[in-house]
């Protein structure tokens, strides 16, 4: 069963321009890399450039932990982590299709 995760980041005042390369880069590996990873939108508004909204779509639960356990998750998470003021992660076990 199709599996969505929701996040919503708040970066560190003058932090953006340097998180977002970071960012991109592991959702383009996420697609990429990973078979169960089917969706991996990252979203911004120039009106709060410190928000960065993730959607993500999964094959399944198991294919979101093993997103969380890849080399290029975790380099994201060593380089970025700093730059991240808040991190709220939502998933939704039933998607709609």
């Amino acid at each position: 069963m199709p599996y969505a995760v929701v996040v919503t980041f708040e970066i560190k005042r003058d932090m953006s321009a340097a998180f977002m390369p970071h960012m991109l880069s592991n959702a383009r590996a996420s697609l990429r890399d990973e078979t169960g990873c089917l969706q991996f939108d990252v979203a911004t508004d120039p009106t709060r450039p410190r928000e960065v909204l993730l959607y993500e779509i999964y094959e399944d639960r198991a294919a979101f932990e093993a997103h969380m356990a890849t080399a290029h998750f975790k380099a994201f998470e060593d380089v970025a982590g700093d730059m991240i003021a808040s991190k709220n992660v939502r998933t939704f076990t039933q998607v709609a299709q």
